[in-house]
């Protein structure tokens, strides 16, 4: 595959976080030990997972949004299947078909791959395609009511029944997890689903997570959890226009294992000045993606500030920040350390 399809040029840049979630192996990890409701998986490690999701950017297009796709093996090492985790925030009646051709590509992919290895093997008797496990995790508002069943969604299915693919995805609901079930995980991912369950920063008032609870996680999780917990959050609190000095405490509370008092003392704030300095965040975001897509064309500073209509200083400073994310570009990683150096160079 060529280093220009290896790009992620066609990726949806306005994520609710999902894919900065599952990127993370240990919480990937989490994911299907804990909500899988597999019995074979319940020893998964994060060293046993690989991320393959890069490979099938090219096929998934501008389908994909916030998927994610790892190779998974299990049991004494030798045996391998595929998690396939596509992330929704509303609900879609047509999941099915999308986690279907997604799970063709994947076949088809492997298929290829094995030729190269065995001329002919994939029409042989014994040739056997991966298993590929489809997750939807969900983080809505509204209830989740579409069917789990691909052959739900196809027409005079009772009549056609032998001849329509029979599967089903494995669903994650947010939603379908109480305060007190994920309070007794104690993992960062229930950290995360509680958070998802916010709609509001005046929620964060009546969170009031047990300080054991916060301190087990800031104990138990390692140091790429906790960064992912730190980002995830600062991405929902930026939605609800929480200002940034505070976004910025969060993230360092986390990053620093001091998450005791966490959600203690939420400051109170003007919510149409923060909504308004929200809307200027978005512009910020969106000036920085729009670099971002330029550069990842091999555009020069100059050329990019010209077509932009943009200082050239700015569009610098983004470059210089931007080159550590190769060959992905991550808006809000490099958001946040631009708005960062800000604090620190032009303190109120």
């Amino acid at each position: 595959m060529s280093e220009e399809n290896n790009q992620i040029s066609n990726r949806k840049e306005k994520d609710s976080g999902a894919k900065i979630i599952f990127d993370n192996a240990n919480l990937c990890a989490l994911l299907l030990r804990n909500y899988s409701n597999i019995e074979a998986l319940k020893d998964v490690r994060a060293e046993d997972i690989e991320d393959v999701t890069e490979r099938y950017i090219p096929m998934f297009t501008e389908e994909r949004n916030a998927d994610v796709v790892k190779k998974v093996r299990i049991r004494d090492g030798s045996e391998i299947f595929i998690a396939l985790i596509e992330h929704k925030a509303q609900v879609d009646y047509n999941v099915c078909m999308q986690v279907l051709r997604y799970m063709v590509f994947i076949w088809e992919d492997y298929a290829k791959q094995q030729e190269k290895i065995h001329k002919g093997i994939s029409k042989s008797r014994d040739f056997k395609y991966p298993p590929v496990f489809p997750i939807v995790y969900y983080n809505g508002v509204n209830k989740w009511t579409v069917d789990k069943t691909f052959s739900s969604r196809i027409a005079l299915g009772d009549v056609f029944s032998k001849y329509i693919p029979q599967f089903e995805y494995h669903l994650v609901n947010t939603g379908d997890y109480n305060r007190e079930e994920l309070l007794n995980r104690e993992d960062g991912l229930s950290l995360i689903m509680l958070i998802n369950k916010l709609r509001d920063a005046a929620d964060f008032n009546s969170l009031g997570l047990p300080k054991d609870y916060l301190d087990n996680i800031a104990f138990k999780s390692p140091e790429d959890v906790l960064e992912t917990l730190a980002r995830v959050i600062a991405v929902v609190l930026r939605k609800q226009f929480v200002p940034e000095d505070e976004i910025q405490g969060f993230v360092s509370h986390i990053k620093e294992r001091d998450m005791s008092d966490l959600f203690e003392g939420w400051k109170g704030f003007n919510v149409q000045e923060e909504r308004q300095k929200g809307k200027e965040i978005g512009k910020d975001l969106t000036r920085i993606n729009l670099i971002c897509k330029k550069l990842s064309k091999g555009k020069s500073i100059k050329t990019i500030a010209s077509e932009i209509e943009e200082d050239e200083a700015f569009v610098k400073e983004i470059s210089f920040l931007a080159e550590k994310y190769l060959p992905d570009y991550d808006e809000e990683k490099i958001y946040e350390e631009w708005k960062q150096k800000e604090i620190i160079e032009n303190p109120k």
